[in-house]
């Protein structure tokens, strides 16, 4: 009877689950097409994806991979995926199917077609470019006469100049141009050698020698282990001092030695990571940079207060300071928000968190920076406004506050501009203006001028920086 029971019961359940069955999950597969940013994303058979550069008058190619590549990081509610790259989720809506431009071929000749090219440059300016009004641009009338300037004499070299002079009148400060060899050959790059003046023959120093040069007078203890890119320790007996030389080259990615050697090991790196999903190189950036920050908040727990020096540091990956500014925050605390230029407005508002570290250090953190601390550096920067026991020292930053867009051209040359504005917790944006202090030393903006107002008297920086935290405490 129990038996027959039973066996009924479950009978009647497999109906159940007949009748009712769970919803199956949204499949990737598809055509999905980004709120902002000019991407496509095309998923194959749950095993392939292609992106693609998308504008209103184009469509091309830039990278084909498995999938597996990208998996974790994809998720898909509805009609909606996310796609989260760094500390960034971007959404991509569903398309019916791949617009035609994807699907029309472009002969090679048409690909190396000078007014082509420049109509593909210039509608993603259009398209995509954040700051036409920040920075009082009238595109049209910029587009127009630079078109009539280039029509009129074709060439590359003309190209090439033409689209350097539209990033320049801009104003934007992540553009960027990058031709090929070829075009560079071809270039007569070499201005006529002028006689040297005065200011030619002052010393020029590089972001991570003067950073190497403070660091090495600084401290009174010395605690840097396995690291070039951190200088950490002690400016007095219960004072931590960290350096953070660049937001980037932490990750290992195993490159050649061969590759170091023919090419320096900064562009062997780059290289490298250009040939891999950005997702996977920003992560190997974090596990690097979390491995030495590991150490600096072992050799920096007992200190009564930490020096943070970002002067001299360019930026990177958002993600490295994020993975840094985390050793400081004790509670989930939101930190960022952000939005992409998106037809004729903007993306909705993103907004970034910062997770809690359980073993947080609460105590007085000085996060020192200059006009020459940019990008990454200024997300840090910004985030650590939303923290209590931070305070922003020194003088207002670079004002490079929006990630780089990186787009291909058809004839394979690549560029950068900002579509992202960039804000903090109460939607205040710092593009061109820099992120404030609460204590100014009036550095001067340009670089060298900067740096060798360092370099030429450490003693004296050294006395500022203990001074302004006597004064602030």
């Amino acid at each position: 009877m129990r038996t027959n029971l039973f066996c009924l019961l479950l009978g009647g359940l497999l109906l159940a689950c007949e009748r009712n069955p769970s919803p199956p999950l949204p499949s990737l597969n598809g055509v999905w097409q980004s709120i902002g940013s000019g991407w496509i994303l095309e998923i194959q058979d749950s095993s392939q994806y292609t992106f693609y550069d998308v504008t209103t008058i184009s469509c091309l190619p830039t990278r084909a991979a498995s999938l597996a590549e990208i998996m974790e990081s994809l998720r898909v509610v509805g009609d909606t995926l996310s796609f989260a790259k760094g500390v960034m989720t971007y959404k991509f809506s569903r398309l019916k199917q791949m617009p035609s431009l994807c699907t029309s071929a472009v002969s090679e000749q048409d690909k190396r077609e000078v007014m082509y090219n420049y109509e593909v440059f210039a509608a993603t300016i259009r398209e995509h470019y954040a700051f036409m009004e920040l920075n009082n641009i009238n595109w049209d009338l910029l587009y127009e006469q630079k078109r009539e300037e280039l029509a009129n004499a074709p060439t590359e070299v003309n190209l090439y100049r033409t689209l350097e002079e539209t990033l320049d009148t801009l104003g934007d400060n992540h553009a960027y141009l990058e031709a090929d060899e070829a075009l560079y050959t071809s270039m007569e790059l070499n201005a006529t050698t002028e006689e040297n003046t005065a200011e030619e023959q002052l010393p020029e120093y590089g972001d991570f020698q003067i950073a190497n040069l403070v660091a090495e007078h600084h401290l009174v203890e010395d605690m840097t282990q396995a690291s070039w890119l951190m200088k950490w320790g002690k400016l007095t007996d219960k004072l931590g001092y960290l350096a953070v030389k660049a937001m980037w080259l932490y990750a290992d990615l195993e490159v050649p030695q061969t590759l170091i050697d023919e090419m320096g090991y900064v562009d062997a790196f780059v290289s490298t990571f250009q040939q891999m999903d950005e997702g996977t190189y920003v992560d190997q950036e974090v596990k690097g940079a979390a491995r030495i920050m590991d150490r600096v908040m072992a050799d920096l727990e007992n200190t009564q207060a930490i020096v943070i020096d970002l002067r001299f540091n360019g930026g990177g990956q958002d993600a490295v300071s994020f993975e840094i500014l985390r050793r400081f925050n004790p509670n989930r605390e939101k930190i960022v928000t952000a939005k992409w230029k998106h037809k004729e407005g903007y993306s909705p508002v993103h907004v970034i968190h910062l997770p809690a570290e359980q073993a947080a250090y609460t105590k007085p953190i000085y996060i020192l920076i200059s006009p020459q601390t940019g990008s990454a550096a200024e997300a840090f920067a910004i985030a650590s406004k939303a923290l209590d026991h931070t305070k922003l020292v020194g003088s207002s930053s670079l004002g490079a506050t929006s990630t780089s867009l990186e787009k291909k051209l058809p004839n394979g040359w690549s560029f950068a501009i900002s579509n992202e504005v960039y804000m903090d917790t109460i939607g205040q944006n710092y593009e061109n203006v820099g992120v404030p202090v609460v204590y100014d030393f009036d550095y001067p903006r340009d670089r060298q001028a900067f740096f060798r107002s360092v370099a030429n008297d450490l003693e004296a920086d050294k006395r500022d920086i203990l001074r302004m935290i006597n004064n602030l405490e």
